[in-house]
């Protein structure tokens, strides 16, 4: 059994979030080898998503009501394959908490802009069981992160939408969900579909200009 860990601040926005439809898609294709689950480094342990962030959600057919956040452990980390930062700062809130860890740490959105990479190079494949083939990605991206051929991202953070209202939540929850189907297709399928989320709205804008702003999402 495979494991993915996602993380944000307070464990009540964006992780649950990216948890909801990382564990949808997935079971979409019928996987139930790979767990998800998700954590916050400042978590908020006990409360439930943020109401908006289940209103989000559950637009898009993913129920997150009977999440219950809980604050970063080791014991969370040491078992995952995989840990999904937010944002950069969550991602180095994870190496500093494990050391160990950090290289199959990274951003949601680094993550799939390597497997990308490694999909245009054909370096992907997809011949093996789902764990098997998560562990490869993640060792596949960790030695392009490595190699340093492929500059980072000018914007590798999914914006805080806490504070921003619903259609701020709405925004987030639209580029969570192509970053996550797009990670399941490239991780199962070797070279995804080629389907590229269309244009952000212009809500995600708004939330961008938080982006910089570690709230408790």
């Amino acid at each position: 059994m495979s494991s993915v860990l996602l993380v944000c601040t307070g464990n009540i926005c964006r992780s649950p979030m990216a948890e909801g439809f990382l564990r949808a898609r997935l079971a979409e294709r019928g996987i139930d080898a790979i767990e998800v689950a998700s954590s916050g480094t400042n978590g908020l342990a006990g409360w439930g998503a943020a109401p908006e962030a289940v209103e989000a959600m559950a637009e898009h057919g993913v129920d997150i009501s009977g999440h219950v956040a809980r604050e970063l452990a080791r014991d969370q980390v040491r078992p995952a394959r995989l840990v999904l930062g937010m944002t950069e700062a969550h991602a180095r809130a994870v190496a500093g908490l494990m050391a160990p860890a950090a290289g199959r740490t990274f951003t949601l959105k680094e993550f799939v802009r390597l497997l990308d990479h490694l999909a245009a190079a054909g370096r992907l494949h997809a011949d093996g069981s789902p764990p098997e083939l998560l562990v490869s990605a993640v060792a596949l991206a960790e030695e392009l992160r490595r190699t340093g051929t492929l500059p980072p991202p000018a914007d590798a953070d999914i914006a805080d939408p806490l504070g921003l209202g619903t259609q701020a939540f709405r925004a987030t929850a639209w580029e969570i969900e192509g970053l996550c189907r797009r990670l399941v297709d490239l991780v199962l399928d070797g070279d995804g579909d080629g389907a590229a989320p269309g244009p952000v709205p212009s809500t995600r804008a708004e939330a961008a200009v938080w982006g910089g702003r570690e709230g408790t999402g």
